[in-house]
């Protein structure tokens, strides 16, 4: 695959915890692409090391041994401070809790990142997202006074306010009822389809992942498969096969 192809990447990525009998790998010399313009998930049993390869790859948090790269920029070359301005400018997150800000109204929330980067954005592209998320009749609303899903979906178009390289998600759906859930998937998937862009999602949930393109599979801090063109029951069987 060419390599200008890949938004994100690991080489013999590994993340240890503990010393001696303690030792935990979390991460065991994992290698894996993720390509742009592709909606990617990460699956695995409970402990396989799928938020903690998300985490590194997204750059909060560091590796043990290894690297990371978001798009051809070596993550371990880089400062804190330099890590902070390229997780600000050129990557999203939308975290299973929806971590707005309960100050702010919807639009607000929306345009934060470009407002700490004290940048304006691109009008007509925020526009485009908030017509994507259909809320234009709740921008004036606080989080408080918006239900579960559209807080979510406030998350998400957040994430993608900045037009990021890549957008990270970790169990986006894991708070909300099965509805909402799905309209935050179908969403996710227009942003991709549609907006171009790149989402790299952690789930547990075969119908979530099925959404995406291209699926790998953790299993004990290893690469343990992937599968494109992913269906629930496809993605069932192969879970079933890993001990899920």
């Amino acid at each position: 695959m060419n390599s200008t192809n890949i938004a994100a990447r690991a080489e013999s990525a590994s993340k240890i915890y503990g010393s001696g009998e303690n030792e935990v790998r979390a991460l065991d010399n994992v290698s894996v692409s993720f390509e742009r313009g592709k909606f990617s998930a990460i699956m695995g049993p409970s402990g396989s090391g799928k938020s903690t390869l998300m985490h590194c790859v997204a750059g909060l948090d560091a590796l043990t041994s290894g690297k990371v790269f978001i798009g051809e920029t070596d993550l371990s070359e880089l400062s804190d401070k330099e890590i902070t301005k390229l997780r600000r400018e050129k990557v999203g997150f939308v975290f299973q809790s929806f971590n707005l800000i309960p100050t702010l109204n919807a639009y607000e929330n929306i345009t934060l990142p470009l407002s700490l980067g004290k940048k304006l954005g691109d009008e007509a592209w925020i526009k485009q997202v908030i017509d994507t998320i259909s809320l234009n009749d709740r921008l004036n609303h606080r989080p408080s006074e918006l239900s579960g899903g559209q807080q979510q979906r406030v998350a998400v178009a957040r994430a993608l306010a900045t037009q990021p390289e890549i957008i990270f998600a970790d169990e986006p759906t894991g708070n909300l009822d099965s509805k909402s859930g799905s309209d935050i998937l179908k969403f996710m998937r227009r942003a991709v389809t549609d907006l171009k862009q790149t989402i790299v999602m952690v789930t547990h949930d075969a119908v979530s992942a099925s959404y995406a393109d291209h699926i790998v599979f953790l299993a004990d801090g290893k690469i343990a498969g992937e599968m494109t063109q992913p269906t629930p029951d496809k993605v069932l069987d192969y879970l079933k096969h890993l001990g899920e």
